[in-house]
């Protein structure tokens, strides 16, 4: 099945930090741009950050954007999402999906354009 499995999220005080995982099953990564996309309950699906397939470049909202790190290992087939000054409205599920183009501009609403959605990992920022 080809799929990814998303990792590390958790309950934490504003201003904290955690760092999410996902792991690829079924399917190499290096053909593939990533994202990282979160929804929180009753709204939509939005992309915070991208890594670009051809040149490894990273792209991220205004709203995460100095706070939020991708990274890729592709000899790990891994992804990874670092994120630091937490704030209560980072609060969501979050999923890491692929798309075979590089980042577009507008990732942050494109995520119909990606695949091989995991279950999410919940993060919960307390105030």
């Amino acid at each position: 099945q080809l799929q990814f499995v998303e990792s590390g999220g958790g309950l934490v005080q504003s201003g904290g930090s955690l760092r999410l995982s996902c792991a690829a099953s079924g399917f190499t990564l290096d053909s593939y741009s990533i994202g990282w996309f979160r929804q929180a309950p009753g709204k939509e699906r939005w992309g915070v950050s991208c890594v670009s397939r051809s040149d490894g470049s990273t792209h991220y909202v205004p709203s995460v954007k100095g706070r939020f790190t991708i990274s890729r290992d592709n000899a790990k087939n891994m992804v990874y999402l670092e994120m630091n000054s937490l704030k209560p409205e980072d609060s969501a599920v979050y999923y890491c999906a692929v798309v075979k183009t590089d980042c577009s501009y507008d990732f942050e609403i494109a995520a119909v354009r990606y695949d091989y959605w995991g279950q999410g990992t919940q993060v919960i920022v307390s105030s």
